[in-house]
């Protein structure tokens, strides 16, 4: 049975300097997106908050520190954890670091977190507040394009087993959210556009305008970073990223703990998470959601829900951000191997996230192997298109 969001043009508000998107559920809280937020922190950390532990990792000290700074002088009793960059940070060896600062400090159940980075950050700071007596005040704030639109909203914390990702984690909805849009500026090249494969996700399972807004706009977002960004160029980032994070917002505000309509969110990331995993976590995630979401859409096209037209869409746009279309032919086993262990599957019922068309999507259960197999054929680096993988 397809899920039908909201239309994502519902529940943002635009101030004088920030857009407000509304988190609903049993713990509303609000993603402001904007420039230079630091002044909204303490209102999203709320009443009888006395500490404030920031993390982050080691490549965002100086932005880290800014923060620190700013909340000790608002009052705050403010510490600082410096973890691992990117998926290193994501194991339970940096959360009992952090567990450890916690407990030095004696911060109680009415202290705070507040995360400075990317989503592997929000991740697991996320995951270090829902455990410490379980459960206390976090506020993200993050600094690339795929934690702004993705890990940082919706509650998902989590770290990595040698079995695979986010295998270990809780859902502990934040209690805010601050999308600082000028941490984009010196954002490289290749973490933006691999963020935007997040944004395409959304895209194509609810809001049809943030394709449109990609296709118009492709070779200047696919050229983010190389020279100053126009006022336009901005304008359309603002935008996806409202959007993106407005589809998100009303998907799990329905639907926190992903029993239902929240898996649609997983569109790409079966297959996804497979590739991450099987490459060790050096691709950058939104390459393999990338790789994903067309396997997704052959899978999808091969089982007759969908369209040559839409399949061939999602080639188009992925490809012209330069992300990649296609993986290792010769992964395949290994690759299956490891989408039976996602949190996704259902006993050894694997399980997908796939389109009847844009904005349409659905599930698909327990497809046949030879139907499996016959679409990442139609992905594999090996395949008659001669597509290759694009290095992120």
């Amino acid at each position: 049975m397809s899920e039908h969001p909201p239309a994502p043009a519902d529940g943002s508000s635009s101030g004088q300097d920030a857009t407000r998107v509304r988190v609903a559920g049993d713990q509303p809280y609000d993603v402001v997106i904007g420039r230079h937020l630091l002044g909204e922190l303490p209102s999203l950390l709320g009443d009888g908050v006395r500490r404030v532990l920031v993390v982050h990792p080691a490549a965002l000290a100086s932005t880290a520190e800014v923060v620190h700074e700013d909340l000790k002088a608002s009052g705050y009793e403010a510490y600082v954890a410096e973890v691992p960059d990117a998926e290193e940070a994501k194991t339970a060896q940096v959360a009992a670091f952090c567990w450890g600062v916690l407990g030095q400090a004696d911060f109680t159940r009415t202290d705070a977190i507040v995360t400075v980075g990317g989503g592997a950050t929000t991740d697991l700071g996320g995951f270090v507040a829902a455990t410490w007596l379980r459960g206390i005040r976090v506020v993200h704030v993050p600094t690339t394009l795929l934690a702004m639109v993705d890990a940082a909203v919706g509650g998902k914390t989590g770290i990595n087993t040698a079995e695979g990702k986010n295998l270990v984690g809780s859902f502990h909805p934040p209690a805010g959210v601050l999308c600082d849009l000028a941490a984009l500026e010196s954002l490289g090249r290749w973490d933006f556009v691999a963020g935007l494969a997040e944004v395409v996700k959304t895209g194509f399972i609810a809001d049809e305008r943030i394709l449109e807004l990609v296709e118009q706009h492709a070779d200047a977002l696919r050229a983010w970073g190389t020279a100053p960004a126009s006022d336009e160029t901005w304008a359309v980032v603002a935008e996806l990223v409202e959007r993106s994070v407005a589809v998100k917002a009303r998907v799990v505000g329905e639907d926190l703990k992903e029993s239902g309509l929240r898996e649609i969110l997983n569109y790409g990331h079966t297959l996804g998470h497979a590739v991450e995993l099987t490459e060790r976590y050096q691709w950058r995630h939104g390459a393999a959601v990338s790789v994903g979401m067309v396997f997704a859409a052959e899978l999808a096209r091969l089982a007759g829900k969908l369209s040559d037209d839409v399949v061939e869409r999602h080639r188009q746009i992925l490809g012209s951000l330069g992300l990649p279309l296609t993986y290792r032919g010769d992964r395949w086993e290994r690759l299956l191997g490891a989408m039976r262990r996602d949190k996704k599957t259902r006993g050894d019922v694997l399980r997908f996230v796939v389109l009847d068309d844009v904005a349409r999507p659905t599930r698909l259960e327990g497809p046949d192997p030879t139907l499996l197999a016959a679409a990442y054929a139609e992905i594999s680096a090996d395949a008659p298109t001669g597509r290759g993988p694009v290095a992120l």
